[in-house]
């Protein structure tokens, strides 16, 4: 099994930044695909971005490409997502999730989640 811990949220102005961590443990990191959802109160969560297992493929929802930015370091069992130009429509709770092999961008696809940190721009 995987155990995963997100860090880096916070209340950040729009137009701001934030980058936000996952560490995973329990097996080998670089056998997992890894993504990065959202959810906002009363919203259904929702894909943000997603990496392949060595970090040569990404993916990302439209709604934030060209200002976030996934990438991994296999070698710390980290992923990471940069989050740039922030609006108040990013705010949402942001959860990191794990999934063997290929990358997907389907909630039910994904095995392993972990807690979520609270992501808060303000206008």
């Amino acid at each position: 099994q995987v155990q995963l811990v997100e860090s880096g949220g916070g209340l950040v102005q729009a137009g701001g930044s934030l980058r936000l961590s996952c560490a995973a443990s329990g097996r080998t990191f670089s056998n997992d695909a890894m993504s990065w959802f959202r959810q906002a109160p009363g919203k259904e969560r929702e894909f943000v971005a997603a990496i392949n297992r060595s970090g040569g493929t990404t993916v990302y929802a439209d709604s934030v490409k060209g200002r976030f930015t996934v990438s991994r370091e296999n070698a710390e069992n980290t992923v990471y997502l940069q989050m740039n130009s922030l609006k108040p429509d990013d705010t949402a709770i942001y959860y990191c999730a794990a999934k063997r092999a290929y990358t997907s961008t389907q909630v039910r696809d994904y095995n392993y989640w972990g807690q979520g940190t609270q992501v808060t721009v303000s206008s």
